[in-house]
């Protein structure tokens, strides 16, 4: 069974206030993203001792430390060894250095900037196959996991919306193809609407094997073709029939990792502690 917690900041970015409305719910699994309104990775040391303390003292566990690591670039932006890419590779071993003090087993990557990536065979690979982008990016991710192996840390690279990997089945297909045992998927199946793979049938065939790390879970209304996504409650948006059956496969594939409620919803007028609110009952009668 899975241990339920939320992204902090989907709360507040008032730490405490978090980890107390938190214990409130009864929920002990902090993923942690942005404190006091900075991202991790950007803490002082200091900070890092405070959050340490207040952990303590409202009895919860980090599940993951989640820095925007290598998001919103291109893979044919950056080479191994340039300034961008030595940033965030320098930000990533401070997420690592965090995770070891406030005792995370996870912390999560991000994976470019989204670009063209399509395979194929039976004549497409003369005419449509683009995958240039996909080779880049294992390239680039190589001195990552690498890094990861000599840290001992566990990494996980989110199923995005805007990112190279949007499904658990390129999630598979990377870590295959960098033949890593320091990457995971964080799944996050509301974003996998975005790119048509189903949440309750497929998704999770990719993940047997060891694969899945971590889970995000939210509520939205996606149109493709419009390019347009709105945050709901959970339960009230295309979400809604599969999350008893998402719910169900967890428990069939035995998976007891962290599962974070990502309080993205703002109703009208209301803050995204209103937005967690109204999600909270829900994401523990289906998952606990």
């Amino acid at each position: 069974m899975a241990k339920l917690g939320v992204i902090t900041d989907g709360i507040s970015t008032d730490f405490e206030h978090a980890l107390k409305v938190m214990s409130d719910n009864n929920l002990n699994q902090a993923e942690l993203q942005f404190l006091w309104d900075k991202e991790v990775g950007d803490l002082s040391k200091s900070e890092i001792e405070k959050a340490e303390e207040l952990l303590k003292t409202y009895n919860m566990e980090v599940s993951c430390i989640s820095r925007h690591n290598f998001a919103g670039i291109g893979v044919h932006e950056v080479n191994i060894g340039d300034s961008i890419y030595n940033q965030h590779m320098e930000k990533l071993k401070e997420c690592i250095d965090m995770a070891h003090k406030l005792g995370s087993p996870l912390v999560r990557i991000m994976s470019f900037r989204k670009e063209m990536v399509l395979f194929g065979e039976h004549g497409a690979e003369k005419w449509n196959v683009s995958d240039g982008a996909w080779s880049k990016l294992v390239e680039l991710l190589g001195p990552v996991v690498q890094q990861a192996k000599e840290a001992d840390i566990m990494l996980v690279v989110e199923t995005g919306n805007n990112a190279m990997i949007t499904s658990c089945y390129l999630g598979k297909k990377l870590i295959d193809d960098l033949e890593t045992k320091h990457l995971k998927v964080l799944w996050d199946p509301a974003n996998t609407l975005y790119c048509g793979e189903n949440p309750s049938k497929n998704a999770l065939d990719s993940m047997e094997g060891g694969y899945l790390g971590h889970v995000h879970m939210k509520d939205v209304e996606v149109s493709i073709h419009q390019a347009k996504i709105r945050c709901v409650a959970l339960g009230e948006g295309q979400m809604a029939p599969h999350l008893k059956k998402i719910a169900n496969r967890l428990n069939e594939f035995g998976y007891d990792g962290a599962m974070s409620l990502e309080s993205v919803y703002r109703p009208s007028g209301g803050e995204f502690e209103d937005g967690f609110r109204a999600s909270v009952s829900a994401f523990k009668t289906l998952y606990s």
